[in-house]
């Protein structure tokens, strides 16, 4: 019997971004400003909160949706834009089928519309920036590290960075238009002429842990379970100490 891998996470260190434990527990009034289509069944969403006192990157808020007759819901959601956007925060969501709030934002949804916002949370999947980062990530789990990407070129880090990001399709890419040099697409279901299709592989991420930047990677995976699990151990055989993999799976 085959034991499954699953590496333990640490909780990061804030470094020069500073959180609010206290505002990370008071509900807030986010009022939706902009929409903005990323791929066929993702989109951007951009909210203004007046009183969001900042994240780190990699963190999640939980967003309440009210109903007329009082209804709630409530889901947790990663943080898209980098912890220097001041008073706004920005989610990627992608369309889920049967998904009553996701649902709900890319049909009904439109500027001006009100929900209620409570985080930042979490600090364990965080990087404040100040050890070079190797990213990896599938389809929506790209969102928190998207952070991470924004927060490294906002602030011009001199810290290496690096990302791997997998999806179906070239047009299922969320934030293709903003990736440079630094992020390496795979593609698993079709993919440019020239360009191979399949997995994240040894074959990507062996290379970069062949030539470490001084002090070495931290490693974030996000992704599906399957997806986390695959990148990891990937990781691990490719010489990255378990102790430095960081994960956010969901599914």
């Amino acid at each position: 019997m085959t034991e499954t891998f699953v590496p333990p996470t640490r909780f990061a260190v804030p470094g020069r971004i500073a959180v609010s434990n206290r505002a990370a527990a008071t509900w807030q009034t986010a009022t939706l400003t902009e929409i903005r289509r990323e791929t066929p069944h993702a989109a951007t969403f951009r909210f203004a909160v007046p009183h969001w006192t900042g994240h780190l990157p990699g963190q999640h808020l939980m967003l309440r949706l009210r109903a007329e007759d009082g209804y709630l819901a409530q889901r947790h959601y990663s943080i898209a834009s980098p912890p220097d956007d001041a008073g706004h925060i920005e989610l990627t969501l992608d369309h889920v089928e049967g998904g009553e709030v996701s649902g709900w934002f890319h049909t009904v949804a439109k500027p001006g519309d009100v929900v209620e916002v409570r985080g930042p949370l979490s600090g364990f999947f965080a990087w404040p920036g100040d050890r070079p980062a190797l990213l990896i990530g599938a389809g929506s789990g790209v969102v928190p590290l998207m952070s991470m990407l924004r927060h490294h070129r906002a602030r011009d880090l001199d810290v290496p960075l690096r990302l791997l990001v997998s999806a179906r399709t070239p047009e299922e890419l969320i934030y293709a238009r903003e990736y440079g040099e630094e992020t390496t697409p795979v593609f698993t279901r079709g993919a440019p002429d020239g360009v191979p299709v399949g997995r994240i592989a040894a074959a990507h991420v062996a290379p970069l842990l062949a030539e470490q930047p001084p002090g070495g990677w931290e490693a974030y995976v996000c992704g599906s379970n399957g997806f986390a699990e695959h990148a990891s151990r990937l990781l691990v055989e490719a010489g990255q100490p378990v102790d430095r993999i960081r994960i956010e799976r969901f599914g």
